[in-house]
């Protein structure tokens, strides 16, 4: 028999996630009916603000959050949603940029509880659930919606957005969206609606996303097409052109330069100011944690939730760029990821790796990771916990090295909470 809003009241916000995790059978269970139906009960609406909704294999973060501060720096109001959480579960919600606080969680997962009656939610419907009744609450001029999983399938698809972005289409959860990119792609563009305003970033879209916004009749905005990049190799400085802008003294960025170029396409869109100094400010001052985040310490420290072949294959273009006489490598990867193709292209940039097991159960062990580059002639060290391997590094490290803390967003919300 389901518990009653009653025997919760008095739940703290941990408690009431212990609780999420139980209440359905699997992890991932893809699907919009469960949560469609509680949404209606809710009666979710989203039309007094405008949805952005953010899909890709990588890069969804670093898009929300840099079209999170040029919102702001107009002085509108916006909520941004994404997930998973690095250190705390509040940071799935932030309104204006601040974590949602306990009260408004705790007070949203009573009346989803309240209102779904038999009906069997996942940890991340329920919690999506909480986030829109949240939004309602504050009502933002924007509300930023980061696809977990997919898109076609994922929670956040039962909103419908005034633009539907595309970051990247790449080989991730091959389990639940296919192994190849033309699947997968058509999975991420079931977040389009028809007659939409849709942005796609990938240099190299699949033919499955752009024939399901052709069949929609979505207007849509290609890069390659409707709004271009060029890189200046020996300055690093960059360029941006759209048929209505050009922009060609940008600098440097701490995220990745092809996610702003697809947030400046929206903010177009939207009718945002794009002008040149505006945009230097706001890639000068756009970070995200766990996203090439880099550490002070007595060496060069960075940390990375990459987590596949497309994440890795980033890395390998920053690491140059930091210099470093050594590079360690801490690692620690689910199970269910594509580990072989993820760690391989580092083979050449990497001098030692500290492998490390992740105590869940979707974690793989070191030693699984090892066989992964059994053809590496560098150092392989391997560790029971991501700490252990982390202050190994640490140990090995000399001043002009760089520790690259990179695998999932497990292995870097450990070290972070040791840093802490």
């Amino acid at each position: 028999m389901k518990e009653t809003v009653q025997s919760h009241s008095s739940r703290n916000l941990d408690e009431w996630l212990s609780y999420l995790e139980s209440i359905h059978s699997t992890e991932i269970d893809m699907g919009l009916e469960r949560i469609s139906k509680v949404a209606e009960n809710l009666a979710i609406e989203f039309e007094f603000t405008q949805v952005i909704t953010v899909a890709g294999t990588n890069g969804k973060g670093t898009t929300c959050a840099f079209l999170e501060n040029a919102i702001l720096a107009e002085d509108r109001s916006v909520a941004v949603y994404s997930s998973p959480h690095i250190e705390k579960f509040n940071e799935r919600l932030r309104i204006n940029k601040q974590d949602v606080d306990d009260k408004a969680f705790i007070l949203a997962f009573e009346n989803i509880e309240q209102s779904r009656g038999d009906i069997s939610l996942t940890y991340y419907e329920y919690t999506t659930l909480a986030a829109l009744l949240i939004i309602m609450v504050e009502k933002p001029d924007f509300a930023i919606l980061e696809v977990g999983l997919g898109g076609r399938l994922d929670a956040t698809n039962i909103i419908d957005a005034d633009i539907a972005v595309i970051t990247t289409v790449d080989l991730d959860h091959q389990a639940f969206l296919g192994d190849n990119r033309e699947s997968i792609g058509f999975e991420k563009a079931g977040i389009m609606r028809a007659g939409q305003r849709v942005v796609i970033g990938d240099k190299h879209p699949p033919q499955s996303v752009l024939a399901h916004a052709k069949q929609l009749n979505t207007q849509v905005y290609i890069r390659g097409v409707d709004f271009n990049v060029d890189f200046n190799e020996l300055t690093h400085g960059w360029g941006w052109q759209s048929h209505n802008y050009t922009f060609n003294r940008l600098p440097q960025p701490f995220i990745p330069r092809d996610n702003i170029a697809t947030a400046i396409m929206v903010l177009e869109l939207l009718g945002i100011n794009v002008d040149e100094t505006k945009l230097v400010s706001l890639i000068t001052s756009t970070k995200v944690a766990g996203r090439t985040e880099l550490i002070a310490g007595h060496c060069k420290i960075m940390l990375d939730v990459g987590h596949n072949p497309l994440a890795a294959r980033y890395l390998v273009e920053q690491i140059p760029l930091l210099s470093a006489t050594k590079v360690h490598a801490v690692v620690a990867m689910l199970a269910d990821k594509d580990i072989f193709n993820t760690l391989n292209p580092l083979l050449a940039a990497v001098d030692c790796w500290y492998m490390a097991s992740l105590d869940m159960p979707r974690g793989a062990n070191a030693e699984q990771l090892k066989s992964h580059i059994s053809n590496s002639t560098n150092q392989i060290l391997t560790f029971d916990n991501v700490i252990d391997a982390y202050k190994m590094a640490l140990s090995q490290a000399k001043e002009s090295d760089l520790i690259l803390v990179f695998g999932s967003f497990f292995t870097v919300a450990q070290v972070k909470g040791f840093l802490n």
